[in-house]
């Protein structure tokens, strides 16, 4: 599927947003706000993310805290997940944890839409992909690659209406609009990326489109 930037949303949710503080949590928040979002961002660390917005709430904490992770998600919407690994070079037991907390929170809540940002290198997300990728940049990333196979599995035997976004190599370029996306999109080109801000655009894309709901589709220039 083909996205272009004209194409734009409706419906105003409240919404969270677990790793806000990242770069690409930032722009899911910079980018929900402008659409008109109510945002919670929730970071252990809020000087972190130098935004202000009459619509945006931060909540310190931890995600291994399942406590402060039911009690952010009350009253939400939807769930956006961008929590990032703090080194390539290790496996980050504590963010499967968050994930597992999440999940099992949203279900509490009864919070359903949960949107979860992984990685193209994963096992399933293979498929049709070039040497490179497969067994270059994945053996490179392979701690954080297990990561995401395991937490990949935990979001899928949630029984929530979740989707799976997998993304190649991140940029800081500019929000194009323009890009593609679905679980079968074949590689054009040898480097495969696409920018943070497109990246953004694509998941708060599907807080209206039911259509990837179970799904998990690669998205990429």
């Amino acid at each position: 599927m083909y996205y272009k930037q004209s194409e734009r949303m409706g419906e105003m949710m409240n919404i969270i947003i677990f790793g806000a503080s990242g770069a690409t949590g930032h722009e899911l928040v910079k980018q929900a706000l402008a659409q008109g979002h109510h945002v919670t961002a929730f970071v252990r660390n809020p000087s972190k993310l130098q935004i202000q917005h009459d619509q945006l709430k931060f909540i310190q904490g931890n995600v291994t805290d399942y406590a402060s992770v039911e009690r952010a998600i009350q009253e939400q919407d939807a769930v956006l997940c961008a929590l990032g690994a703090s080194s390539p070079l290790r496996r980050d037991p504590a963010l499967i944890e968050g994930v597992d907390n999440i999940t099992l929170a949203m279900k509490k809540q009864h919070v359903n839409r949960f949107i979860y940002l992984s990685f193209l290198g994963v096992k399933e997300g293979r498929k049709g992909l070039g040497f490179f990728i497969k067994y270059i940049v994945v053996q490179l990333l392979r701690n954080v690659v297990a990561d995401h196979e395991v937490k990949e599995q935990i979001v899928k035997n949630s029984n929530l209406d979740w989707t799976i976004v997998r993304p190649p190599r991140l940029t800081n370029g500019n929000q194009t609009g323009n890009y593609r996306s679905g679980e079968t999109i074949e590689q054009h080109s040898f480097i495969l990326t696409i920018s943070r801000a497109d990246l953004a655009d694509f998941m708060l894309r599907q807080l209206s489109d039911p259509s990837n709901i179970g799904k998990a589709p690669r998205v990429m220039y």
